[in-house]
């Protein structure tokens, strides 16, 4: 159940539009003690992006989460002036937190099924880009709390794109849903984005049904020619440093490996397409770069998803998740029948992202699951917040600088899918 609405800063229905004035970056966001109201430019420092970003006004459902202090994070790097909005972190330990993140950007703890309150910030804020990530994210809350789940991820999507209707400015909107929106099969088949929607648990249905408030939504009031221009996004199974949520495998994990316990696996041989959180956050990047570029010709679903061989079973992630982390760290599996179904087999095609995006996988299974555990046990030991943002940025740096050299053959996917 989700408490009273807290508010940092004000309600914005009662705050000037000068509220948002542009945060000046420092020289480098890792050792920044504090951002500073300013309206000085601030050049982009990612040669991927090209400063797309740069000085652009972005609004950020769901910064308080994992993906979404990420999103934040990233662009500020990249020069944006950033506006999140979130529930209270669930963790100390994540990125929001960790890195003090509201330090670097506006933020205020709201719900985003509050509709005249998601209409007044887009009124306030006037954002030229919107990245929605805000959800009820995990697969077996959804089990114990359905109507939520689908509350959250379906109205409140629509108080979200209908906040962004009614201020009626030019947009690119990027709303972010999951691989597990379409129809699982259980078949050795990756979807495409032209595949149709389904959902066995209430997660997974709420996923789809966002996709369809989504092309509702784009159909019937951001037509081509139009202000608005509207893209969804579907990831596959992310992981990376300070994702602490409850019920997911890395999460689980480095709770017991930090406590001297044995990891319990549900199920080690379902297959998961695994993604280093910075993989699928670039696409989103990429998709909003080209919303402002290209307009209605991208307005439209998206797979972000890894390279097919790093589609792996639990117990090889654990297996290595184990051996990065070190002495001490073990798992067993204890499968039950009690426990809600879950998807045995998860894919995802990417090929259309690699050829009308120019967007690929950087970072292949090893070094994904490798840098997660190490990220983890960094921002652990870090000192201060400082740490924290240098540890991030030097994680951005890394996974840009291995873009030049990535490469994504379509026809070699297909060959490995069969």
């Amino acid at each position: 159940m989700v408490g009273p609405l807290l508010v940092a800063g004000g309600h914005p229905s009662r705050q000037p539009a000068r509220h948002f004035a542009v945060l000046r970056s420092s020289p480098a966001l890792g050792t920044a003690g504090s951002a500073t109201p300013g309206d000085c430019e601030t050049e982009a420092r990612s040669m991927n992006f090209g400063g797309g970003y740069n000085g652009k006004r972005v609004w950020v459902t769901g910064d308080t989460g994992f993906k979404g202090s990420w999103m934040a994070f990233w662009l500020r790097r990249l020069g944006a002036d950033v506006f999140g909005i979130g529930l209270e972190p669930e963790s100390a330990d994540g990125p929001f937190v960790r890195a003090e993140l509201p330090k670097l950007i506006h933020h205020e703890t709201a719900d985003i099924r509050d509709q005249a309150r998601m209409a007044a910030m887009v009124r306030e804020f006037r954002p030229e880009v919107v990245f929605h990530l805000a959800a009820q994210a995990l697969v077996r809350r959804s089990y114990a709390e359905p109507v939520e789940t689908f509350d959250t991820n379906v109205r409140g999507t629509a108080a979200v794109l209908d906040a962004v209707r009614l201020a009626g400015n030019p947009c690119a909107v990027v709303v972010v849903t999951s691989d597990k929106c379409y129809e699982n099969r259980e078949e050795d088949y990756a979807p495409r984005e032209d595949d149709p929607m389904g959902g066995h648990d209430p997660y997974s249905a709420s996923k789809g049904c966002e996709e369809l408030v989504a092309a509702s939504y784009r159909n019937a009031f951001f037509a081509p020619g139009g202000k608005v221009h509207l893209a969804t996004a579907r990831a596959g199974n992310v992981i990376g440093p300070g994702d602490w949520a409850a019920d997911r495998i890395v999460p689980d994990a480095l709770r017991a490996f930090r406590a001297g316990q044995i990891l319990s696996v549900r199920n080690p041989r379902a297959v998961r397409p695994w993604q280093h959180v910075l993989e699928p956050l670039g696409g989103y990047l990429r998709l909003g770069e080209a919303l402002m570029e290209q307009g209605a010709a991208v307005a439209d679903g998206w797979n972000f998803g890894p390279d097919p061989s790093s589609a792996r079973d639990v117990g090889t992630l654990a297996d290595l998740l184990c051996q990065t982390w070190g002495a001490g760290a073990a798992w067993q599996a204890e499968p039950n029948p009690q426990n809600p179904h879950e998807a045995h087999l998860l894919q995802l095609s990417i090929d259309k992202a690699a050829a009308h995006l120019g967007w690929r996988p950087r970072w292949d299974f090893e070094t994904t699951v490798r840098r997660t555990a190490q990220g983890y046990r960094t921002m652990l030991d870090a000192k201060d917040p400082a740490e924290v943002r240098n540890f991030m940025e030097a994680e951005i740096a890394a996974y840009e600088t291995a873009g030049r050299t990535s490469k994504h053959d379509p026809e070699e996917a297909r060959r490995r899918r069969g």
